[in-house]
């Protein structure tokens, strides 16, 4: 007999080259609660690749602090600069290299689905999608956060939640580092390509 699991860890993602946010919620049946959020501060690393490193290595800490069951991560928005937009994809495909290393199920969500679903407009500003997480988590006031990319990636966590028991949405799913290789081929430099293959042979 199967025992299916009453309660779900989801940890989302904001990424960012600068401040990462994170947000862990708990699930228990049709409930929610933050378990912790906060950011990872590459502000005083000038070196981009030490950055990316330092990346992996605080994702992965927080994987092992929290065990999630899932990772909703937003996906980059795409703007007129490139180089800001390189950046930004190299992050957040780090910080999915983590999770998917530890064989943890990735769901991507665009940031107008997530502002949707937390507050029902897509043009929602940061301060609109944190005080509404506010209330629909009952977080005190000394709970949030400084840094608004922590309640940004709280609120792709609770926009996972809402997505869950629901048919297939929009959001990208990635099963493990190979899927994510595959699925984003022209973003995706054969280096990459290579360790993907790499990892999927040691597992």
């Amino acid at each position: 007999m199967t025992i299916q699991k009453t309660e779900k860890i989801i940890l989302g993602i904001d990424p960012g080259t600068n401040l990462m946010g994170y947000g862990v919620l708990r699930v228990q049946g049709n409930r929610a609660k933050m378990e912790a959020m906060g950011v990872i501060d590459l502000r005083k690393m000038p070196d981009p690749y030490l950055r990316l490193g330092h990346i992996f290595e605080r994702v992965t800490g927080i994987i092992e602090s929290y065990l999630p069951d899932e990772l909703a991560i937003e996906a980059p928005f795409f703007g007129k600069n490139v180089q800001s937009m390189l950046k930004l994809g190299r992050a957040q495909g780090v910080a999915i290299a983590a999770a998917i290393h530890r064989d943890i199920p990735i769901h991507e969500y665009a940031p107008l689905k997530i502002k949707m679903a937390i507050t029902g407009q897509g043009q929602s500003s940061k301060e609109q999608v944190a005080g509404m997480l506010q209330r629909v988590l009952n977080l005190k006031k000394e709970e949030m956060p400084r840094f608004m990319d922590a309640t940004d990636a709280l609120a792709a966590a609770y926009c996972h939640f809402l997505q869950m028991g629901k048919p297939e949405s929009n959001a990208r799913h990635y099963s493990s580092w190979k899927d994510f290789v595959m699925k984003n081929k022209q973003s995706v430099t054969k280096p990459s390509q290579a360790i993907a293959n790499q990892l999927e042979t040691q597992k």
